[in-house]
């Protein structure tokens, strides 16, 4: 049946004439079911309550056991990863340090033995220009020995020149030779 609207129209609902909406509750809040309602909730309970305590739960127990075993596991694997790479560590730092000292030792060996072969240059240099300053000095020695024999005959050259000009005749070589030998003396 259509049921009309205040200006006549039908509003296209269709309500069936068999239903009362009066004296029936909600059935679960109908006092009269209220009592079995309240038996089979609790069976379903314990049903539940005993599946889920000898299924479900020891499935989800074991899931944790084994998830927390693992994690143990994963934290002592990991501890003992940094244990070795903190050893690890240590060791390289002393690989360092060893590699340091070694290089230091080596440059202070090869310091000593630069300076030890410079000393050495630097004393056979010395000893080489001793020897030529020893061999120049004898030179000058010998040459200024024969610049003084030279002198002498240069100086009797000119006593004998002179003694010639002034007086106009020779000069006598004996004489004028003992006098240079009595003026060098």
């Amino acid at each position: 049946m259509a049921s009309h609207t205040p200006e006549g129209h039908t509003s296209g609902t269709v309500e069936p004439a068999d239903i009362d909406h009066g004296a029936h509750a909600f059935p679960p809040f109908d006092s009269a079911s209220f009592a079995s309602t309240l038996i089979w909730l609790a069976i379903t309970f314990g049903l539940f309550y005993y599946l889920m305590s000898r299924i479900a739960l020891p499935r989800v127990e074991n899931i944790l056991h084994t998830r927390a075993g693992k994690i143990r596991q994963d934290l002592h694997e990991a501890h003992a990863a940094r244990e070795k790479s903190e050893k690890a560590a240590a060791e390289q730092d002393k690989t360092i340090a060893d590699a340091r000292a070694k290089a230091q030792a080596l440059a202070q060996q090869t310091q000593a033995k630069i300076n030890a072969e410079n000393d050495e240059k630097r004393h056979a240099l010395e000893a080489d220009l001793n020897a030529k300053l020893a061999a120049s000095e004898k030179q000058i020695v010998e040459t200024k020995a024969k610049a003084m024999d030279n002198v002498g005959m240069i100086a009797a050259d000119a006593a004998a020149a002179i003694v010639e000009r002034i007086t106009g005749k020779p000069a006598d070589q004996n004489a004028v030779k003992a006098a240079v030998t009595q003026a060098k003396a």
